[in-house]
């Protein structure tokens, strides 16, 4: 059997099946995503504009690694991240815990692939995973759970783990206390971490909840002192931040993207970098790592 092909020249049968899978398999190809510009992104930290700076030597090597321009997309919230990931406005980044989960449940196509390994700071532990804590002003009357009945609780942003999902839905269990909105006279956001502890410094809150290694970046950068407060109560082990990006795209960004940040740790750029950020590498982490995170989501 044999057709006529444009050209004007026969063609077997075989011959054209051959061109036809060409065909198929090079649009099977093109149906991943492969822009020309590469989004960069993450959850609003105290100084997101400073906390970008340092990423800059992993942006630059992603860069060379996929030939690709970088470019960031300022948040002003952390479901503003979520909502441009979903969008395909903003191709990779660093989420919360909580609001990948939420991500996760809207697409499938974000996906979790690293996050950091913290080193030890203060009141914040080696590993993966920090703790959200519940602070007060040391020498206010406010030093026992039962103390803050009826008083101003800062939680830092409803999308927030450690700020926002974790108080509100496990801790009124593990303290055995009525709902927050209950226990407490008015629940107010700060928007991010560092200004819920300085809510409390400057009495503009009895009490706060904030994530352990974001409290001591706080403490860090001076804004306040880690002996001005009282710990009340700690979470378990919680998950840090993913590191995640769209499977859509192609498999060589994919590629690329994963191996620099799993190889930053090579340069003396990137160990700089990790310097920074308070850590000592970054480490693989799949989906069903941020699980603690969807239970208490159920709760």
């Amino acid at each position: 059997m044999s057709f006529w092909s444009r050209s004007g020249k026969w063609m077997t049968a075989a011959t054209g099946v051959m061109l036809m899978m060409g065909v198929i398999a090079n649009a099977t190809a093109q149906s991943c995503e492969s822009p020309r510009v590469l989004r960069f992104s993450m959850v609003p930290t105290q100084d997101s504009v400073r906390e970008l700076s340092y990423y800059k030597p992993v942006l630059d090597q992603l860069v060379k690694n996929t030939g690709r321009k970088i470019e960031f997309f300022m948040p002003t919230s952390y479901s503003s991240v979520v909502e441009a990931m979903l969008g395909k406005w903003v191709d990779f980044g660093v989420l919360g815990p909580e609001s990948y989960v939420i991500a996760k449940s809207k697409s499938p196509s974000i996906e979790v692939f690293a996050t950091y390994h913290r080193a030890r700071d203060g009141i914040q532990e080696e590993g993966p995973g920090y703790r959200f804590i519940l602070i007060t002003r040391k020498g206010s009357k406010f030093n026992s759970i039962e103390s803050l009945k009826g008083t101003v609780i800062a939680l830092v942003d409803p999308a927030s783990t450690s700020g926002g999902l974790v108080p509100e839905k496990v801790f009124p269990n593990a303290a055995k206390i009525p709902p927050l909105k209950q226990y407490f006279s008015r629940v107010v956001y700060a928007g991010a971490h560092d200004l819920a502890a300085i809510s409390v410094a400057e009495n503009k809150a009895d009490a706060a909840f904030i994530a352990s290694h974001r409290f001591m970046e706080t403490v860090n950068a001076g804004k306040v002192k880690l002996d001005d407060f009282n710990i009340l109560w700690q979470s378990p082990l919680i998950p840090q931040d993913p590191f995640v990006l769209r499977n859509t795209l192609c498999d060589d960004i994919k590629k690329a993207i994963i191996d620099t940040f799993m190889t930053v740790d090579k340069t003396e750029a990137g160990q700089k970098y990790l310097q920074n950020v308070k850590s000592l590498k970054i480490v693989p982490m799949k989906d069903s790592d941020y699980d603690i995170v969807r239970e208490a989501n159920k709760k």
